[in-house]
């Protein structure tokens, strides 16, 4: 059997390090017939590892010889172990003079740990320590300790955590030499503080921009919602990494921008991209908001080719099937989770809310609480309006006390509208009321404004019109208040009062903005708009103009309607398996006939006749 060498004992040595077998180690230590600075290097790190921070510099101390990754290991161990106070002692008082040309990573190392707690004057001290030029050892004459670019990197980046980026860009100007780290540091720190004029000015200063700088532009004009720029600089880009298509894809989905994501999912795809588990998350998300249940469907096949679906992808999955009706595709994919976290448990249940089925909701949350995973305040806005929507008030109230006596999670604005809501509608409008006034924080238009809804629902002028004001005076630009209120006039037939309702509310200036409806329908997603924002003279105009394109659709669509109201006796509705995917929308004389039109629903409409 051959001898064994030191790079054997090191391996052995490193192998029980590593699994924290420190008793084993030290006894393979003293056994060792020769050591290398490797070896003591191998067993401090051990013991920092191990907690035993003693030990750890009672070996450094007994070290024969150090490198330079011997004082580096050693002020690792004292950042790791949380005394940064003993890591700068270290090098500020007992470091020998014949040791300071291996100390400057070592303070680099220490000065990005000190920014990493938020102590910049600590690093800033530690920092100005270390000389611009060549320290000059005076027995030798040997150049040895000087700022290097890590150094200012380090402080640089120190000052970029907590949002200093004068004081960054001060560092950046000073530096001799700059590296491409320096460039993309300081950029990001401008996008960080959404200055995109001086990231994107700094970014054409820069002598060679790689990959990571046009992500880092793209990232931060998307986080500041300008995605035609950020577009702009990815069609620029002279090459794309899936990290650079992650950056644009959730940038649109993020700003809403839903249809642009999936168009530039489709072209990653056509590009011979490779697409990761963030790219499926975005696109599964832009999905599930427009929504396209097919397409979702077409991806879910996609991942479950390419890789097993993490948590963050079941989720996103989950989310999906479930904002577009398929329940219970949600639930057995959320079934078949080997592991659930947090997101997984609020996504089922927000989807059971979304679709009205509270008792589900209330069950899983039980679920839940057996499973001992801590509910958020996420959670029980879901179970509150789920709770309103199927008009459970008793369980509603519980869901309310629960959140705030057993899980000591302070009720928001948003769980005071959803238990306003609940009780109101149920007719309680006085105990929605004596909510409102016993509120610790102000009341904002989230909570007048389900007040307001619950009052006219249940034709209580009074309050109606108290509720209108209140909500009329914290968001002035409202439609809500003038349009609740002449439903409520017209409802009663009182027309005269509904028409000075509308009149006042043009006279302000105030217009609502259409309410809309996306379906999927083959293959692709329409909008349906509601007439309700244009004037009444307006509209009336456009469908009386001669030569209107629409007009002959619009009466075969009304025809068709009443022929299905003749022979349904009730409003039609779109099944699931038809053309429009998991779109249970009632039918309303108000829609925007054109779009209907457009979407080819009138096909539609005569297989349901």
């Amino acid at each position: 059997m051959p001898q064994r060498d030191a790079v054997t004992w090191n391996t052995l040595l490193g192998a029980y390090v590593r699994r924290g077998l420190m008793v084993e180690a030290e006894k393979l230590f003293d056994e060792m017939p020769q050591r290398n600075v490797a070896s003591w290097n191998t067993m401090v790190t051990g013991f920092f590892s191990a907690g035993q921070v003693n030990k750890a510099l009672d070996m450094f101390d007994a070290m024969p010889v150090k490198d330079s990754a011997s004082l580096g290991t050693l002020v690792s161990g004292f950042i790791k172990n949380g005394r940064l106070h003993e890591a700068e002692e270290l090098l500020t008082k007992r470091l020998r003079v014949t040791d300071m040309d291996e100390a400057v990573d070592a303070y680099n190392t220490l000065i990005a740990a000190y920014g990493q707690v938020g102590r910049v004057s600590d690093a800033r001290r530690l920092f100005d320590m270390i000389p611009r030029g060549q320290y000059q050892c005076k027995t030798n004459n040997m150049r040895v300790f000087a700022r290097n670019v890590v150094s200012w990197n380090s402080m640089m980046t120190c000052y970029i955590r907590t949002g200093d980026v004068c004081s960054a860009r001060e560092i950046f100007n000073e530096m001799p030499d700059k590296d491409l780290v320096s460039w993309n540091t300081m950029i990001a720190g401008y996008t960080k503080v959404s200055d995109m004029e001086e990231a994107e000015k700094l970014f054409w200063e820069m002598p060679d921009p790689d990959i990571v700088s046009w992500n880092l532009i793209i990232r931060g004009f998307t986080q500041k919602g300008d995605v035609e720029h950020a577009r702009g600089f990815f069609d620029r880009m002279p090459e794309r990494g899936t990290i650079s298509w992650n950056t644009m894809i959730s940038g649109y989905e993020q700003n809403g921008h839903y249809d642009g994501a999936i168009e530039l999912f489709t072209k990653m795809l056509e590009a011979g991209g490779t697409p990761d588990r963030h790219t499926f998350s975005s696109v599964l998300a832009a999905c599930a908001s427009l929504p396209m249940l097919r397409l979702g469907a077409q991806l879910h096949q996609l991942i479950e080719k390419s890789f097993l679906p993490d948590t963050a992808t079941s989720n996103a999955l989950m989310t999906m099937y479930s904002r577009g009706g398929a329940l219970t595709d949600a639930e057995a994919i959320f079934k078949q989770m080997p592991q659930k976290d947090l997101v997984s448990w609020n996504a089922l249940i927000g989807g059971y809310e979304h679709h009205g089925c509270a008792t589900e909701a209330l069950q899983l949350f039980e679920d839940m609480r057996s499973a001992r995973v801590m509910p958020t305040h996420i959670t029980f806005i879901s179970l509150l309006s789920a709770c309103g929507n199927a008009g459970l008030v008793s369980e509603g109230w519980m869901v309310f006390d629960t959140m705030i006596h057993e899980y000591s999670i302070a009720a928001r604005i948003e769980h005071y509208a959803a238990l306003v809501n609940l009780i109101g509608r149920h007719g309680q409008l006085d105990d929605a009321l004596e909510v409102i006034n016993s509120m610790p924080i102000a009341p904002d238009r989230s909570v007048w404004g389900a007040f307001l809804g619950a009052c006219t629902a249940k034709k209580n002028e009074l309050l109606a019109h108290m509720a209108a004001k209140a909500l009329s005076k914290i968001d002035p630009e409202s439609s809500a208040p003038y349009v609740l209120i002449h439903n409520l006039h017209a409802h009663e037939g009182r027309w005269g009062s509904a028409s000075v309702v509308r009149e006042e509310m043009e006279q302000q200036g105030i217009h609502k903005h259409p309410g809309y409806s996306w379906i999927d329908l083959h293959d692709k997603c329409s909008c349906l708009l509601a007439f309700c924002g244009v004037p009444v003279s307006q509209s009336k105009k456009h469908r009386d103009e001669p030569g209107n394109s629409t007009r002959g659709l619009i009466g075969q669509v009304f025809g068709l309607i009443v022929t299905c109201l003749k022979r349904r006796h009730s409003f039609p509705v779109f099944p699931s398996q038809a053309p429009i995917a998991n779109h249970y929308a009632l039918l309303d004389p108000q829609l925007h006939i054109a779009a209907i039109c457009k979407a080819s629903l009138i096909p539609s409409l005569m297989m349901m006749c």
